[in-house]
Parts: C-alpha cells; sequence; structure tokens
C-alpha cells in the first residue's frame, strides 16, 4: 500500500520521460540521455545519485541544480534524485549548514575564529577554511550517501527474501507439521 503511495506521487512530480528525451533543446545531449540508470530507481544509479546530490548540495554556488544535472548525467546516476537532494542547502538551511562548514574549516586549517558572513568570506581570509569545511563535508555526505543506500537497499532486498521464504515455508508444514523435524 504505501509503496504504491510513493510511486503515485513520484510520478506526480517526475515529468514525462518520452517529453523530455524528446524536448528539442536537450537532443545535442543525444542517446545517453536515454541511458536507463538515468531515469531509473535501481540500487546503483540511487546510490550515485545520492552521492552527487550531497556532494553539490555542499557546493555554495548557484546552478547547483544543474551542476547535480551533469554529475548524474556523467556518473549516469538517478537524475531526479540527484537534482532534488541539492535542496537540503536551501534559503532556510544554508545559514547553519555553511556556518557549521566553515567552523570545520577553522578547526582543520587550525586557524582562530573570526566572525563570520558572508561579506567577510567574500572580502576576506575567511574562504579557505569555508570552502575546505563545505568540501569536507560534501566529501564525506558523498562518501555516506552512497555507501548508506547501498546498505540500506540490501537490507531491503535481504528482508524481502526472507519474508518470502517464511510465505513458502508455512503452507507446507500446515500440511505436515512434522516435516523436517526428524
Amino acid at each position: 500500500m504505501a509503496k504504491e503511495l510513493v510511486k503515485k506521487l513520484l510520478h506526480k512530480f517526475i515529468p514525462d520521460l518520452n517529453l523530455i528525451k524528446n524536448h528539442k533543446n536537450l537532443q545535442f545531449l543525444g542517446e545517453r540521455l536515454h541511458h536507463p540508470n538515468l531515469w531509473h530507481f535501481n540500487r546503483r544509479s540511487v546510490a550515485i545519485a545520492f552521492a552527487v546530490g550531497l556532494f553539490v548540495a555542499w557546493i555554495p554556488t548557484p546552478g547547483q541544480m544543474a551542476i547535480a544535472a551533469l554529475g548524474a548525467f556523467y556518473f549516469r546516476g538517478n537524475l531526479p534524485i540527484a537534482v532534488a537532494l541539492v535542496w537540503l542547502t536551501n534559503p532556510l538551511t544554508m545559514p547553519p549548514l555553511f556556518y557549521s562548514a566553515y567552523r570545520l574549516g577553522l578547526w582543520v586549517l587550525n586557524q582562530p575564529t573570526a566572525e563570520f558572513s558572508l561579506d567577510a568570506v567574500l572580502s576576506g581570509n575567511l574562504w579557505q577554511p569555508f570552502l575546505t569545511g563545505c568540501f569536507l563535508i560534501g566529501s564525506s555526505s558523498a562518501v555516506l550517501g552512497y555507501f548508506g543506500i547501498t546498505a540500506f537497499w540490501h537490507y531491503q532486498v535481504r528482508h524481502k527474501w526472507n519474508g518470502r521464504k517464511i510465505t513458502r515455508i508455512l503452507p507446507a508444514r500446515k500440511k505436515n507439521p512434522f516435516k523436517g523435524v526428524y
């Protein structure tokens, strides 16, 4: 039931695949746009999409969605997931996340604390700790996202297989409760 609800929700927000493939402005991408991993939800494409999306979310620049789309396109990860994940750093979450990146950069580079503001980052020497922290958090979240999704996917598959084994064994035991006991 929940799986069908998620599918309906995804189909509501994801644009029609044929419309995207046949769009006149995207024809320069050629056959690579038709690669199944860009659009299907499988373990590899979703894990790559999480890695790309989480890394790009920590790049402090406009156009994160375009960068994530290019990364997903190049590494053949799921395009909609990679683009959606960059919204982790939105206007509401950016100040605390980027401040934590700045503090991490200060700690790693062993620099004294200075007043943090966007103007200070752009005009002063604060850009080094800020970008260092963004790179470190982006890289670590990409690695954790990739391996976390892979582990979660394996867990889900194992859980489904165990459920199938139980449903196959139980009807047989009802017929002969002593089968396999001796």
